[in-house]
């Protein structure tokens, strides 16, 4: 399948969200090491395509972007975070990261570690500053969902199901997609619908579409990892297999992976279908997924 052009949505919202990214992050000093990391970990380039997601479903209910700016901040500081400890040696041991050395290259391997930790914590500090312009009960409402999200039940515990080698079929794999990959995805999105004051059933709309959404980025992460441009992509191809991990690919094959992840859009789209209003740029994120070569 042939690669799309950006999203006309991401080539608006990213630099918006560059903006308020470098807002949130400490001032840069040249003799301080660890924001100096927090820098080059945060914008070092990549779609920005959580917080977009986090925009793009405020804007989906309310019509308005804005409202969920500081809340897609926080989302990508997580985002960041988390690259960087993947990328370290105890972790998936990668030099790489959008086409420059990881952190752990650059600053060593202690000060990647605690940029991470700090750009964990500057996620929920981002939450719950009065600046933000949320509403108490929202600020709590995202927090308690980022975390969930990050956590033992999300992210890390996904990644702890990875590293383990635990998933050995497809429903198992799906699984360990849901919490690495795709609970951040539902959090960005969800995060998003508390911004703009969604309904239960556009929450629920949208949780789906999320849901969907990450899986279908993850099962072709997995292909693009057998048949990608390791110069577009700004990583070693090939990384998956060396590791041993489980893949789409592996399990059922590139072809049987990309109908799966066509499914999975399908899927989204009908999620979507829920909403009061059309949510076209969000459906096109939805094509993308399926087009990209990044």
């Amino acid at each position: 399948m042939a690669s799309k052009p950006m999203p006309d949505s991401l080539k608006r919202l990213q630099p918006y969200v560059e903006r308020a990214l470098k807002c949130w992050l400490p001032p840069e000093n040249k003799g301080d090491d660890l924001v100096r990391a927090m820098h080059y970990s945060v914008l070092g380039g990549g779609k920005r395509l959580r917080p977009i997601l986090t925009l793009l479903a405020c804007q989906a209910v309310s019509g308005n972007v804005e409202p969920a700016l500081p809340a897609g901040c926080a989302v990508e500081m997580i985002h960041a975070y988390s690259l960087i400890h993947d990328d370290l040696p105890c972790m998936d041991d990668d030099d790489l990261r959008r086409g420059r050395p990881t952190t752990h290259k650059v600053f060593g391997e202690a000060m990647a570690v605690l940029a991470g930790d700090a750009l964990q914590t500057l996620a929920f500090a981002i939450l719950t500053d009065p600046k933000n312009g949320y509403r108490n009960e929202q600020s709590l409402a995202m927090a308690r969902e980022l975390a969930r999200a990050a956590g033992y039940r999300g992210m890390v515990g996904g990644q702890a199901k990875d590293i383990g080698k635990t998933a050995h079929d497809l429903d198992t794999l799906a699984r360990l997609h849901r919490e690495k990959t795709g609970a951040i995805f539902k959090a960005a999105v969800t995060l998003g619908a508390i911004a703009a004051g969604a309904s239960d059933r556009e929450r629920k709309a949208l949780a789906g579409y999320a849901e969907a959404f990450g899986l279908a980025f993850q099962i072709m992460d997995d292909v693009l990892d057998v048949v990608g441009d390791p110069a577009k992509m700004g990583r070693y191809k090939g990384s998956d297999e060396a590791a041993g991990r489980a893949t789409y690919p592996g399990m059922i094959g590139v072809e049987a992976s990309r109908r799966r992840a066509q499914q999975s859009v399908e899927q989204g789209r009908d999620a979507l279908m829920s909403l009061s209003q059309p949510a076209a740029e969000l459906d096109e994120l939805l094509t993308f997924v399926l087009t990209r070569d990044t």
